[in-house]
């Protein structure tokens, strides 16, 4: 068994282990005090509440009918503290049989030697390359070596507001939203919205108090110009500060000189100005659907952004995966029983779908029945053209690394910083991160 250093620990979440063994017997409990945790065939660790929680709970309810296999799901909260508790018990020896990983957080989890390779029995499960999306299984690959099984793809979007986008000229003959070719589409589209609806802005996006957000609306344009800001494993910083310069122009022109966006907002006044039909379009992901589900007078579609800054579109996206984590005394029965589920979640990936997620599993995304789902089948091409956060030990969903980034954004966005300044930040900030010992 590969131990874990306490480097290894920092960078895979942090130390917060508040909550961690609530319960005796549990398996986050048993995981964390040497006790093998077999207390089902397969004991499960989420990250997933809300709409999503439940959806997962139908899925593993269903397996459990199914199969007659008994599973013990737990949530854990989302994040560092997740990340944490993960790698805590991977090192141990008692982790979880499955587990939810991010794609953007697996490099450091693999390289560290905490998860098993997707090998021959998810071979012989029919777990293989060639049925899933390309892009969510080259995130799932480490040193050419799958180590995840992708669920999803949830990319960053464009919600419109299907009256407004008719009234505005925007929508084609099937009903939605026409093609828009590049910038100037882009931006010509964002003020007829601003003009059909008569208010002060045409789109928005979370701007304050969002990081996260942020940096994928910036990678997302920036993208569309210049390749990942560092490469070698997030030693080598490769910033193009001419496309980072020509980003941060963009991006400060709809939220100042051409005023097509507020220059502040959170997640409030998004959702506010959106479900009141006050903006026409709503920059987000695509999990956002459910919250704007059965909003009374709202009739919304969601699209992939065109292309900005480039000749080819492109999507920000992350994914969810299901990982084994390594346990030398896990049996050849547990793990058949953990492929199996797994094998069993990722044919149930029409329910996972109706949180808005594109199913990496391609057995289900050509299908009819999720060809048939709205407003799910009209982005299906943003999972193709998707780009994740560049390969780092200190990347990925919910790390500091984005928090960093996306705070410098939202100086740019706000006016604050001017976009030479912003580039120079950026910049400074991807040193002291590249700079950075790597804990693997």
């Amino acid at each position: 068994m590969r131990g874990i250093s306490r480097r290894t620990l920092l960078a895979t979440g942090g130390i917060a282990l508040a909550g961690a063994a609530s319960g005796c017997g549990t398996p986050v409990a048993t995981s964390f005090t040497g006790a093998q945790p077999a207390t089902a065939d397969v004991i499960f660790w989420h990250l997933f509440g809300g709409g999503d929680g439940a959806n997962m709970g139908t899925m593993v309810d269903s397996y459990r009918s199914s199969s007659g296999r008994s599973v013990e799901p737990t949530l854990l909260s989302w994040g560092n503290p997740y990340y944490t508790k993960l790698a805590l018990s991977a090192s141990s020896g008692r982790p979880p049989d499955v587990a939810v990983a991010h794609l953007s957080r697996l490099p450091l989890l693999a390289r560290a030697g905490l998860l098993e390779p997707v090998a021959d029995q998810f071979t012989e499960a029919g777990i293989t390359q060639d049925r899933f999306t390309p892009a969510a299984w080259e995130k799932a690959t480490v040193d050419e070596t799958p180590y995840a099984v992708p669920l999803d793809t949830h990319p960053f979007v464009m919600f419109y507001n299907v009256e407004l986008a008719e009234k505005a000229g925007l929508l084609g003959s099937d009903g939605r939203l026409k093609p828009l070719t590049g910038r100037d589409d882009f931006v010509a589209a964002v003020s007829a919205m601003k003009e059909a609806g008569g208010e002060e802005y045409g789109a928005v996006c979370t701007i304050t108090a969002d990081p996260s957000t942020n940096w994928r609306l910036f990678t997302m344009a920036y993208s569309g110009l210049a390749g990942p800001l560092v490469t070698d494993l997030g030693t080598k910083v490769t910033l193009d500060r001419d496309a980072a310069g020509e980003t941060f122009e963009f991006l400060q022109s709809l939220t100042g000189s051409e005023r097509l966006m507020p220059s502040t907002a959170t997640a409030t006044t998004s959702s506010t100005l959106f479900s009141q039909g006050r903006v026409g379009f709503l920059f987000d992901g695509v999990w956002q659907i459910p919250t704007y589900r059965g909003v009374e007078g709202l009739d919304f579609d969601v699209a992939p952004f065109p292309p900005l800054l480039g000749s080819d579109p492109v999507a920000y996206a992350d994914s969810h995966a299901l990982v084994v984590p390594r346990s030398e005394g896990r049996s050849s029965a547990r793990t058949a029983d953990a492929v199996g589920f797994i094998k069993g979640l990722l044919d149930q990936s029409l329910t996972w779908a109706d949180g808005g997620h594109v199913p990496a599993w391609l057995p289900v995304q050509e299908s009819e029945d999720f060809r048939s789902l709205d407003p799910q089948s009209g982005y299906i091409e943003a999972a193709f053209n998707a780009v994740y956060d560049p390969p780092g030990w200190y990347t990925g969903a919910g790390s500091d690394f984005q928090t960093a980034m996306g705070s410098v954004i939202a100086s740019v966005l706000s006016g604050g910083t001017d976009p030479s300044s912003g580039v120079s930040d950026v910049a400074d900030s991807l040193k002291t991160f590249s700079t950075a010992r790597s804990p693997v």
